[in-house]
C-alpha cells in the first residue's frame, strides 16, 4: 500500500502494526465485518452474511469444517423438504378442484 492509500485504522486501532502483512490485512477485514451495521433483513445483507460464512468456513480446518458442512446440508435438506412439502399441496389443490 502506498503512503496515499494508508487504511486509517492503522493510525487508530492497529498502530504498530504491518500494514503490509496478510495476516494483518485479514484481522483489518475481520474488524471491518464485525462492525458492520447494517440491516440484517434485507436480501443484500442475508447474502453478505453467507458469503461471509461461505469464507471462513472455506478457511477452516477438521471439526470446524465438518461442522459447517453439516450446517449447510441441514439447510439444504431443509430447503429440500419445505419445497417438497409445497409441491405436494400445490398438487392436491389443484386436483381437488
Amino acid at each position: 500500500m502506498a503512503e496515499t492509500e494508508r487504511d486509517p485504522r492503522f493510525d487508530d486501532e492497529l498502530i504498530g502494526l504491518d500494514p503490509e502483512d496478510p495476516e494483518v490485512r485479514a484481522f483489518a477485514a475481520h474488524l471491518e465485518r464485525m462492525r458492520r451495521c447494517e440491516p440484517g433483513f434485507t436480501i443484500e445483507a442475508s447474502l453478505d452474511r453467507v458469503a461471509d460464512f461461505a469464507e471462513s468456513s472455506s478457511r477452516a480446518g477438521g471439526l470446524r469444517w465438518w461442522v459447517a458442512a453439516m450446517i449447510v446440508v441441514l439447510i439444504v435438506f431443509g430447503v429440500v423438504v419445505a419445497s417438497w412439502d409445497i409441491v405436494v399441496h400445490a398438487i392436491e389443490w389443484l386436483t381437488a378442484g
